[in-house]
């Protein structure tokens, strides 16, 4: 198994990927013997991965890593890099590897004090392996001054520093920035290739396999968590039932309610148990006694950790209702197709009694309001809108038809 086998879908990439980390060795013995560097070397040192949400960006730059610092003695004998075994693979992979850098945010934005010490640490040689490698999977979230700081650092990196910046498209990225960097675009993978890789890395059962990659449009990690977690169906399921109770407005207010509690429900679960965790090792850190007063001084401290929890709860209560979204987009689509007679695959055949009920009662241009309302309702939120007067306007748009 080759650090290549979960970038699903995306063969092209893979190749220049490859053939980018066969080219770094040269690149290192021409850096340490003083010799001049090769223009025609497919290595570089920052690259910019985009792909729209699922499509597998940060897993590329990741298993890019993984290559780059590929230990296997094969690659002496002409073996290609990234032979997912070694210890240089296995700890890039899974995060522990001294020289790899894996950078993702829980809170809403990455700031300029986070980007500083990241720009401290790429300036770093490496400690044990080839290259300083510093994967950054939110590349999209950074402030402006964060990125003009990041900037800086890509446009005069370290001899052996390579960036590797994630997000989901160009204009997502400041101008300077991704003007300094190898542009990789990944594509969304096709259904048959999702369900492979559920099938085949964990153990799903092929049915549910294809149902999960069909019903999420071929995005690979929201089709891992529908096949494998009971809670992420019967929430899915509550989603799309939302269209048939917008009947009235009582309906519409209760539907919001219930997308918001239960987005609310889903952010407390995915983060109270590292909540707990985090706030007792500072404890444990500040000196502590379980059950007894902090010491004094440390208020500030225990203040900051508070602000990073609430922001961090607050992006992911933010990203699981942008999922409800994303699910009510999807079957408005679905009831298009139906509309319009078209030959796509119908993505949610589980509620295909639904899908023709909606289809029936509305026209083609009633479902393209509707869908217009619900990515008013993520563009609302995204400009702070508070949630529920957001979902609350979409659901009575979507009475309104």
């Amino acid at each position: 198994m080759t650090v290549w086998d979960d970038l699903v879908g995306q063969i092209r990439v893979q190749e220049q990927l490859a053939a980018a980390a066969k080219d770094a060795d040269a690149l290192v013995t021409a850096v340490s013997d003083g010799k001049p560097l090769d223009q025609g070397s497919k290595m570089t040192h920052a690259w910019l991965f985009t792909g729209p949400p699922g499509s597998g960006r940060s897993t590329a730059a990741r298993a890019f890593a993984a290559a780059l610092q590929c230990t296997s003695p094969d690659r002496a004998l002409g073996g290609a890099p990234g032979c997912g075994f070694c210890d240089g693979c296995h700890t890039s992979l899974i995060g522990t590897h001294a020289d790899v850098q894996i950078i993702r945010t829980d809170l809403l934005s990455i700031g300029v004090k986070e980007t500083r010490d990241l720009v401290r640490r790429a300036q770093l040689s490496p400690a044990v392996g080839r290259w300083q490698v510093i994967v950054m999977e939110d590349a999209d979230r950074l402030t402006e001054g964060a990125g003009n700081v990041l900037l800086k650092a890509v446009e005069e990196p370290a001899p052996r520093t390579v960036w590797m910046l994630c997000a989901p498209s160009l204009e997502d990225v400041l101008p300077t920035i991704r003007s300094r960097c190898r542009h990789l675009t990944l594509s969304t993978p096709s259904v048959e290739a999702v369900a492979d890789v559920l099938i085949r890395r964990d153990g799903v059962d092929p049915e549910r396999a294809h149902s999960a990659a069909r019903a999420t449009q071929g995005h690979i990690g929201r089709a891992r968590r529908l096949a494998t977690d009971e809670r992420a169906r019967a929430r899915r399921a509550a989603v799309l039932k939302v269209p048939l109770r917008v009947a009235d407005v009582g309906g519409c207010l209760k539907a919001a309610q219930e997308l918001i509690d239960t987005a609310t429900d889903d952010a407390k679960q995915m983060v109270e148990e590292v909540d707990v965790k985090e706030t007792e090792d500072l404890k444990a850190a500040l000196g502590g006694v379980a059950g007894g007063r902090m010491p004094r001084g440390t208020a500030g401290a225990m203040k900051e950790l508070e602000d990073k929890q609430k922001r961090r709860k607050t992006r992911t209560q933010r990203d699981s209702l942008d999922l409800a979204l994303t699910e009510l987009t999807g079957f408005y689509r679905d009831v298009l197709a139906l509309q319009l007679g078209s030959r796509i695959a119908i993505a949610n055949v589980d509620v295909q009694d639904s899908l023709d009920r909606i289809a029936e009662s509305s026209t083609p241009a009633q479902t393209l309001r509707r869908i217009e309302s619900v990515i008013a309702c993520r563009d609302a939120m995204d400009r702070n809108v508070a949630p529920l007067l957001a979902v609350e306007a979409m659901t009575m748009a979507l009475r309104a038809g």
